[in-house]
């Protein structure tokens, strides 16, 4: 049993952590959420659709986790092997499975009230130019430049880099002319190597 317990604890928290992602993606726009009929936004701001449903499946993955956790620990000890105590542990079986049933509920709902917020993505991704520091520097790894990573680590790291620069840098480098326009058409949208492909093998 607490091997179980704690096997759903760890279930619980991989659970946690993607509400959490969820939450933070919608906090930045990249994912919007359906307005439902009915529902009440804040408090103080009837326009805003809170990610309640994320927010319901982390307090209850909490007390899923307080309730499996204390199980898991507490059953495999007994006084003497004469302790009764765990009589009473167990009448919580239900309560930490529940909330964790409870969890998955609320996860699910808020996932079918999620989409894509396409036009903010893309909006990001066209002003991240650093991106394509990663596909500078391995090809002039190819060709032999000394120390690339570190050449690209400088001018890019922490810093924003405009189309201009990345592309005043390509120009600068000694690199086959076949290499170097490759480089040059590269756009943050179009760099996405095998992404597209590994996508459609997820069901």
């Amino acid at each position: 049993m607490a091997e179980s317990f704690h096997a759903l604890t760890r279930f619980n928290n991989i659970l946690l952590d993607f509400d959490r992602d969820i939450w933070l993606y919608i906090s930045l726009g990249y994912f919007k959420q359906k307005a439902i009929a009915g529902e009440v936004g804040s408090s103080t701001m009837p326009h805003k659709v809170n990610p309640i449903d994320f927010e319901n499946s982390e307090a209850n993955l909490g007390l899923s986790n307080a309730v499996l956790d204390h199980l898991a620990n507490k059953l495999p000890i007994s006084r003497l092997q004469r302790d009764l105590s765990d009589s009473s542990a167990l009448r919580n079986i239900g309560t930490g499975i529940a909330h964790s049933h409870l969890a998955i509920t609320y996860t699910l709902k808020g996932l079918r009230k999620t989409v894509v917020n396409k036009e903010k993505l893309e909006a990001d991704l066209s002003h991240a130019w650093e991106v394509l520091a990663e596909a500078v520097q391995t090809v002039m790894r190819k060709h032999g430049h000394a120390n690339s990573y570190d050449k690209l680590k400088a001018i890019t790291r922490g810093k924003g880099i405009s189309e201009e620069d990345i592309q005043a840098y390509i120009e600068s480098l000694e690199l086959p002319e076949s290499d170097k326009k490759r480089l040059l058409a590269l756009t943050p949208s179009l760099y996405v190597g095998v992404a597209a492909s590994l996508i459609k093998h997820i069901k």
